[in-house]
């Protein structure tokens, strides 16, 4: 009997020593699983931690910059680091490149905005995996109004010249009376009759002349054609002596 009783006592211990094993095992296991788990955080990717101003924030004016922090250092490689600010209109208000230091980036802003202004951002993570990402901020400020050019008052031209210029008296022709223009004429007119007077007589005595020097010519050949006797002379036109 006593043989019998020990053989069962250990035939029950066995399953009971295996059913141990296996939860001892499955609890090791599930400690192993949450190790994992919880380790698993650590080799995540970088996040964006905050931002300034805020996500969905509301400002008055345009900051002067946007700051960005993130859960790790980030690659400070040219280029790593990117972002984009812009207005409702799409017009850029960045003001040259990102300044990366460690975990913070920092981007100047310029202009002036109105209503809401989207960020994109694209960094490089600390393990080396580019990450990205948008959000949104709004400004309340309304925009200042374009100052539009004032018609300025234009002087109307006048008919009157700058400078009034004395009119010169006009001369105008005294009509000259008739004893006048006469007066102003007849020496002319003397003088004309003078000199048609003079070439007259100087015409009639170079007519006389060339006229006698023919005769004369004429005679001395009719003399010298009858023989050489010189004529007589022409009778005088007075009474001659008998």
């Amino acid at each position: 009997m006593t043989t019998l009783s020990a053989s069962s006592a250990s035939d029950r211990r066995g399953p009971v020593r295996s059913l141990r094993f296996a939860v001892a095992m499955l609890v090791s296991l599930l400690l192993a699983a949450g190790g994992v788990l919880v380790a698993a955080p650590a080799h995540a990717h970088d996040e964006l931690v905050s931002s300034d101003p805020a996500a969905d924030a509301a400002v008055d004016t345009l900051p002067a910059q946007l700051t960005l922090t993130f859960s790790g250092e980030l690659a400070t490689d040219p280029g790593a680091t990117e972002l984009a600010v812009t207005d409702g209109t799409g017009a850029s208000l960045a003001d040259g490149e990102p300044v990366v230091a460690g975990t913070v980036v920092t981007q100047a802003l310029a202009g002036a905005a109105s209503g809401v202004v989207t960020v994109l951002w694209k960094v490089v993570s600390s393990d080396g995996h580019p990450i990205s990402g948008e959000y949104a901020f709004t400004v309340t400020a309304p925009p200042s109004p374009t100052a539009t050019p004032t018609d300025e008052p234009t002087t109307e031209p006048t008919d009157e010249p700058d400078e009034i210029a004395t009119p010169e008296p006009l001369v105008t022709a005294t009509p000259a009376s008739d004893d006048s223009s006469f007066g102003d004429v007849w020496p002319w007119i003397v003088g004309g009759l003078l000199v048609a007077g003079l070439g007259g007589a100087v015409l009639y005595l170079l007519v006389s002349r060339a006229r006698r020097e023919k005769e004369l010519e004429q005679t001395r050949a009719d003399a010298l054609s009858g023989g050489g006797s010189t004529p007589s002379a022409p009778p005088a036109d007075g009474p001659t002596d008998r």
